[in-house]
């Protein structure tokens, strides 16, 4: 296979790297799933190279990790000088090694000032499942509360905690004790709001009425019934969400739904968990998720005896993914009174690979490139543009097609409804034939570009390099308008 595959690098054909593609699958479980044939040969900012020549627009950029576009010029002398020095320095056996000193330092200048205490592992999944621990240990508490459509890994613990499809824990139960499922705030679907007229809430423009519309109450108030009647507080250790679900189909909450559920957990004594993997590290346009909707701890008012000790932001945060612009490196932020030695004495915390000193110098220079770059103001900037192109594309097709485009940032999803007669000025939602987005995912990659699909209803997400240009955008948007015509066409 060696040999075959340095044919491909040399300049390969089609028929090679269908044959390469063959001896790697045949030694990968079913399990592991491939949603295009190709095999990478190079990538550079918003562009993936194949072994046979194509070039591929990546608007799903690893699931959203490399976040400074594939091999930023930064990044990889950052990785290559530290590669060159010392590559792994175990977090346990040592104190501590510059590359982590230097990461320390930039994440205290880019995580709540609240949240000083940082436990560094390998993935999402495994800082999830950390988190719990700490929130366990610090409250001695033993319940969790997640949210439908949430995801938050696949090991064991993080598994069960998982609800965007029930691929994730089909056929691996029993999943660990003490899990609750609350429902997540879903306008789109919300039957309170298709009784007010409403569909959604728009994030884009204002056609549907947008001031108009606002949170029913439902989920929190579902939530304080789950308190009294299956979690008792006492009982219930952390709440986990993502400030925008993800996998689960980039659901971003309506106004003040965030605020209610920090007021809750503080009513109740329980910790808020801000599972921010996938909506950190610029993603959304600020620095972290929930910063849209829960004030900054560093920009909060003097403390006062009333105050919560977290300034009004999540209790711990879980970072992963962009933080280090695709090399493997997560971690945990949480205030030093929710870790002491008396509840985590030494030795409750760590892993051969957490902290690796390369990862460490990805993630040092990645921080670095997104302030110096600003970064967050681009996926302000091209998010804004590419919702407003794809509103526009679903005021061009059949109506109801298109039934929403949400989201913050560069985390943007589109979601297909049904067709309708357009005689509604605010449309119910009309339920979609199945496989709509995955059709629309290949036909895309059928013109060079790389999207994915979102959760288990029909949606998908755009991802792409918080680097991504204007004009990258437009390209994105053609590709995107034309793939969904033939899809229609199909149907």
């Amino acid at each position: 296979m060696a040999g075959r595959l340095a044919s491909l690098l040399a300049g390969g054909t089609a028929s090679a790297a269908r044959k390469t593609l063959d001896g790697v699958y045949a030694h990968t479980p079913p399990g592991v799933i491939k949603f295009n044939d190709v095999v990478i040969a190079s990538g550079e900012g918003c562009w993936l190279t194949t072994t046979d020549g194509r070039k591929l627009l990546d608007m799903a950029s690893g699931i959203g990790a490399v976040s400074t576009g594939h091999c930023h010029p930064a990044v990889v002398a950052a990785v290559q000088a530290q590669a060159a020095r010392v590559v792994h320095a175990q977090q346990n056996v040592v104190g501590a090694h510059t590359a982590m000193v230097d990461l320390f330092d930039r994440l205290s200048g880019v995580l709540p000032s609240s949240l000083d205490q940082y436990f560094l592992a390998n993935s999402g999944a495994e800082a999830v499942d950390n988190a719990v621990k700490i929130a366990k240990a610090a409250t001695g508490r033993p319940n969790v509360i997640a949210f439908e459509g949430g995801f938050h890994g696949r090991t064991l613990g993080a598994m069960a905690l998982t609800s965007s499809k029930t691929i994730y824990r089909q056929g691996f139960g029993p999943t660990m004790a003490g899990v609750h499922i609350a429902p997540y705030p879903y306008c789109l679907h919300c039957k309170a709001q298709a009784a007010r007229g409403h569909a959604g809430y728009p994030t884009v423009t204002g056609e549907r009425r947008c001031a108009e519309i606002s949170c029913c109450g439902g989920p929190l108030d579902s939530l304080e019934w789950m308190l009294a009647t299956q979690s008792a507080p006492s009982d219930t250790a952390a709440i986990i969400l993502e400030p925008i679900l993800g996998e689960g189909g980039f659901v971003a909450p309506p106004p003040g739904f965030l605020a209610g559920l920090r007021r809750l957990c503080d009513k109740h004594g329980i910790l808020l968990i801000a599972d921010e993997v996938q909506t950190g590290a610029g993603r959304t346009g600020l620095w972290w998720g929930h910063q849209h909707w829960l004030p900054d701890p560093s920009s909060a008012s003097s403390p006062s005896s009333s105050a919560p000790a977290n300034g009004g932001g999540p209790d711990l945060l879980v970072f992963a993914k962009g933080i280090a612009s695709g090399y493997p490196l997560a971690g945990v932020a949480t205030r030093r009174e929710l870790v002491p030695a008396e509840r985590m004495p030494p030795g409750t915390l760590g892993g051969t690979y957490g902290g690796n000193a390369v990862a460490c110098a990805a993630a040092a220079a990645t921080i670095d490139v997104i302030n110096n770059e600003r970064l967050t103001d681009n996926a302000q900037e091209r998010g804004q543009q590419l919702r407003e192109g794809l509103v526009k594309l679903a005021s061009e097709l059949p109506p109801g097609l298109i039934a929403d485009v949400r989201g913050r940032g560069l985390m943007v999803g589109v979601e297909f409804g049904g067709v309708t007669d357009g005689g509604s000025a605010a449309p119910r939602f009309a339920t979609p034939k199945k496989g709509v987005a995955y059709a629309v995912t290949k036909a895309s990659a059928a013109r060079d570009m790389l999207l994915l699909t979102a959760g288990a209803r029909e949606s998908v997400r755009f991802l792409p390099p918080l680097t991504i240009t204007a004009a990258e955008v437009d390209i994105a948007l053609g590709v995107f308008g034309e793939a969904v015509r033939e899809v229609a066409a199909k149907q």
